[in-house]
């Protein structure tokens, strides 16, 4: 992959973080761009997010499942992502070696934030940067006995125009499309039952204009 190309991804991961907002109480959050073909970034939840007081939540390109992980394993967790501080340039984007199409954000919000940028293969990572790697690679595939699926009480929905492949379905929310297009915004589960959810973007038809919509879950207390 062309440098301009992995550049273009590490943009294209840092918008969605901004989309993403902040998630109240977040520890530690794991952003990956959905490998899923035809999915919209935007509408991507967080791969891995760790509150305070253990509650997790793991998502794919639309599922989202929540657990809460005992006190030691939480601590054990925050213990590794702490030490990631001392590797020296950490705070700069890092290639990890291998193929460069998988772009990664690893925010550490305990104390002062910190936001580490990735692309590149956790596996080939060299041995100076295993402790980062090894890390990715877990949160990346983050499983636990606790995990059941998350309902989310709101979605965030983003609006863009734009032609997807395929027909288009009407617009049926209590708002203006125009208001929706002026950024993101808040819309709740009942308003959005029978949409998908998540990266997949839908098509609709609205105003004789062509959309792309995205309803990403929010987390608890999370704002779009």
């Amino acid at each position: 992959m062309s440098r301009a190309l992995a550049a273009a991804l590490v943009l294209a991961l840092a918008v969605t973080t901004v989309l993403a907002g902040e998630i109240p109480g977040a520890l530690i959050v794991l952003e990956m761009a959905p490998g899923t073909p035809g999915s919209d970034p935007s509408g991507a939840p967080p791969r891995f997010v760790l509150l305070q007081h253990g509650q997790v939540f793991v998502s794919g390109t639309s599922l989202v499942e929540a657990g809460r992980l005992e006190k030691r394993e939480s601590d054990a967790l925050r213990k590794r992502a702490a030490a990631l501080r001392k590797i020296p340039g950490i705070g700069s984007p890092i290639s990890l070696g291998g193929a460069a199409d998988v772009t990664m954000r690893l925010s550490l919000l305990e104390e002062d934030r910190l936001e580490i940028v990735t692309t590149g293969d956790p596996a080939a990572a060299p041995a100076s940067l295993a402790p980062l790697a090894t890390l990715l690679a877990e949160l990346a595939r983050f499983h636990h006995t606790s995990l059941r699926p998350y309902a989310p009480s709101s979605y965030a929905m983003t609006v863009r125009e734009a032609r997807l492949v395929g027909g288009c379905r009407a617009w049926s929310f209590s708002f203006p499309i125009a208001e929706a297009l002026a950024g993101p915004r808040s819309v709740p589960a009942a308003e959005a039952e029978g949409w998908p959810t998540g990266a997949m973007p839908v098509s609709v038809c609205a105003d004789d204009r062509r959309y792309a919509v995205t309803l990403r879950p929010l987390l608890p207390d999370e704002r779009p």
